[in-house]
């Protein structure tokens, strides 16, 4: 048996910070060790804390590596460092979690330890949990969406936003899409917030018809963008600017300027090459916490655009919603591959069907559990000839994520 690598022991700013197995390499393909990833964001310790530090944060750990599912740990540490400041937070379900608050660049250090890759901090200051001081715009894109259309988007969001008086910040989510960060004075509370995002989405949606959507249920948005609103619904957080994302090319989410929005590509950002583009122009939304702005604009429109529309309640008395399209569920699964490898089961026993499906019409949702996430795969049969659309079957795979899970009670 290997001997196992002493931990590396830095000092940063005059903080101890202990590293352990600091050679173990955590994404394979470029080979980029954990003391790398260290080095990486101690690197770009200034802009990454300008997203991330004095905010409660829900930490992504990958003790399994990059392949293997994270799990979500709101609860700080009990031995965490006096470096790391602490916020509790209280949450819908009734529960409450102090969580960890990272001001420096050596609670950066500590984060990466933890096998955490990606920062997902609340959008709240620990000084103030009740009033968001970010509204964050996710523009999420369906299966078959280009990235030009992506930034077509993205464009408009900026028109919306210099109308209503707001400075946008634009930056790569690291996957698929792109985000938009607008500081706001800590005034209005999350429902407002959340009624202003949905606000702005629906009226980027109005204003890019086909290539953008608001609709919430995702069998209806067709091959278009999801200017997803709820990311600012509290308990929500995304991973902020400069986090390195479980991609086999080590990926990060890289902050732009509405300049670069057109020709920058979400690969060409990565740990080797943030580090270079850091030293050499610095970050490029080093002034968004002089851009702070108010949300009566937004507010104002949704008054005039009015409530949303509300889908249709099913007549069985439960109030659940009731979609308009032929949907039918074909596995719950622990891991996407496995959620990958029963939708390919479902499709060699119904390949007829399977030739009909667009792209948006095969539906794979990362679905939060307690802990960690779980996978549903379901199927859109809109494209398919209605005679020839197969019922709903006994799941290809049948993962219960709350099988065990002990539910504490509820005080008399």
């Amino acid at each position: 048996m290997a001997a196992k690598t002493p931990p590396a022991i830095l000092d940063v700013d005059g903080e101890e910070v202990r590293i352990s197995s600091p050679d173990k390499v955590v994404f394979p393909e470029p080979g980029i060790t954990k003391l790398d990833l260290v080095e990486y964001y101690l690197a770009v310790a200034d802009g990454a804390l300008r997203g991330a530090g004095g905010r409660p944060m829900v930490l992504k750990r990958f003790p399994r590596g990059i392949d293997a599912e994270p799990f979500f740990q709101k609860r700080v540490p009990e031995n965490h460092p006096a470096f790391v400041d602490t916020a509790t937070l209280h949450y819908a379900s009734g529960t409450s979690a102090e969580e960890a608050v990272i001001r420096d660049a050596a609670g950066l250090a500590w984060i990466v330890n933890l096998g955490c890759l990606d920062l997902n901090p609340h959008p709240v200051r620990a000084e103030d949990l009740d009033h968001p001081d970010e509204l964050r715009i996710d523009l999420d894109p369906m299966p078959g969406v280009e990235w030009s259309q992506i930034v077509d988007v993205a464009l408009v969001a900026r028109e919306v936003l210099d109308d209503v008086g707001l400075v946008g910040w634009p930056k790569t989510s690291g996957s698929r899409g792109l985000h938009i960060l607008v500081r706001i004075a800590p005034e209005w509370d999350y429902k407002q917030v959340r009624l202003a995002a949905e606000t702005l989405a629906r009226e980027v949606e109005n204003r890019a018809p086909g290539l953008a959507t608001a609709r919430w249920w995702k069998e209806e948005r067709g091959e278009s963008v999801f200017v997803d609103f709820n990311q600012n619904a509290k308990d929500r957080t995304v991973a902020s600017a400069y986090s390195v994302r479980p991609r086999p090319d080590a990926r990060v989410s890289a902050p732009l300027s509405w300049d670069e929005v057109r020709t920058a590509l979400p690969e060409t950002f990565t740990v080797p090459t943030m580090i270079s583009r850091y030293a050499e122009i610095g970050d490029p939304h080093a002034g968004i916490d002089g851009a702070v702005g108010s949300l009566d604009g937004l507010l104002r429109l949704a008054d005039e655009l009015g409530p949303a529309e509300k889908p249709p309640r099913g007549g069985d008395g439960s109030g659940r919603r009731q979609s308009t399209m032929p949907l039918i569920e074909v596995a719950r699964t622990k891991t996407r591959p496995e959620a990958l490898e029963a939708l390919e089961t479902w499709k060699a026993h119904h390949a007829g069907v399977a030739a009909q499906l667009h792209p948006a019409d095969v539906m794979i949702d990362g679905m939060r559990g307690s802990s960690s996430l779980w996978y549903r795969v379901r199927v859109n049969l809109q494209h398919v000839a209605e005679g020839e659309r197969p019922p709903q079957e006994d799941l290809v795979a049948d993962y219960d994520p709350w099988a065990g899970k002990v539910w504490p009670q509820a005080e008399r």
